[in-house]
């Protein structure tokens, strides 16, 4: 599955020889002396332009001979996390008090160096302070229904209350009792063709939902973070993991409508924004001065537009179904490529049900 782009060589030569990650999975490279082909964001020696050739799908590359490249493994979603990853994922999952020792790891199968550097590079922290964000966020969760600290810090696998109150005031900024955090979001890592979007839910459904490489992401987590008074987590909960089956649907063109709740974090004016936003037709694109009507609100272009810019959940509430009144693609924080692959996506995907 691959939409049908139409980016010149030129465009496709600098995000190559860049490594532009915006770029990633709309289309890949064959490299001729070798007979492998990339995605572009391979991390091996560039080969020289003469020796180069592009493709708009795996499937051409493929087709036309070429072996997948087992340094950037192109057949794979970007960013899907490894299977040796997953499998002491689901052992913290079963147990999130459990103490994991670098024993432990080594008994699956797994070498503790190479997993502490992948936690670095894909979290931003090892796997142990990953554990510990893990249990103080469930542990913060128990006590906002009620439950005694002194219980939620036993249960949740801390020795001692002072232990447990040192880690909660290192993610908090306050001990549990002083705490005036409204929520919890947990978050984690979704997979999609066009590179991996980091998730965020509280009880209520998704909140946030953006491309990692997105140059506002650490802006919106801010503005989100004082919206809801809430502190981010590393964890799932069950609108995370129906967000995962909902986006892999919608990427085989097997879904054209999602159903995992939202919690869309904004003023009034920009959810009634979003809520028009949910409503477009699959495939269909409309203006910001035709939302703006839509919304009985025809002067109030730009703010359509910033609230546009400033939807969180992306493809959810899908601002890249707005386009300039000229038809032209105007600014989406995912970039325009990405914006112009999706708009196919769903064209043809509507293309073949007619």
């Amino acid at each position: 599955m691959n939409a049908l782009l139409n980016i010149d060589h030129t465009i496709m030569e600098k995000a190559f020889y860049e490594r532009d990650s915006r770029c990633d999975g709309l289309f890949y490279i064959g490299v001729k002396t070798t007979g492998i082909f990339c995605r572009i964001t391979c991390t091996a020696k560039k080969p020289k332009r003469e020796n180069v050739e592009f493709f708009k799908s795996a499937k051409q590359a493929l087709d036309e001979g070429y072996r997948p490249c087992k340094i950037c493994n192109p057949m794979e979603a970007r960013g899907k996390t490894p299977e040796w990853v997953t499998i002491i994922l689901e052992a913290v999952n079963k147990n999130p008090a459990a103490r994991i020792k670098d024993r432990d790891i080594k008994n699956y199968g797994v070498n503790p160096a190479r997993l502490r550097r992948w936690f670095k590079a894909n979290h931003g922290m090892t796997l142990q302070a990953y554990l510990r964000a893990l249990r103080i966020g469930e542990a913060f969760g128990r006590i906002k229904l009620g439950d005694a600290v002194i219980d939620a810090a036993y249960d949740s696998g801390y020795e001692s209350l002072s232990g447990f109150n040192d880690a909660f005031k290192k993610i908090f900024d306050s001990t549990p009792k002083k705490c005036d955090m409204a929520e919890v979001i947990k978050t984690t890592r979704i997979t999609t063709p066009l590179g991996p979007m980091l998730a965020g839910a509280t009880d209520e459904g998704i909140c946030l939902l953006e491309f990692i490489d997105r140059r506002m992401i650490e802006t919106q987590i801010k503005r989100l973070s004082t919206r809801l008074r809430a502190r981010f987590t590393p964890g799932i909960n069950p609108h995370l993991i129906r967000l995962q089956y909902e986006i892999d649907q919608y990427f085989s063109g097997a879904r054209k409508q999602f159903s995992v709740p939202l919690a869309a974090a904004g003023t009034e004016f920009q959810q009634k924004v979003w809520r028009m936003l949910q409503r477009l037709p699959y495939g269909k694109t409309i203006s910001y001065k035709e939302l703006a009507q839509m919304l009985s609100s025809p002067r109030s272009v730009r703010a359509v537009a910033g609230a546009n810019g400033d939807n969180m959940i992306a493809l959810l509430i899908p601002c890249h179904r707005v386009i300039g009144s000229d038809g032209n693609l105007t600014g989406y924080g995912g970039g325009l490529r990405r914006k112009k692959y999706l708009l196919d996506l769903e064209r043809s995907k509507m293309n073949q049900s007619n």
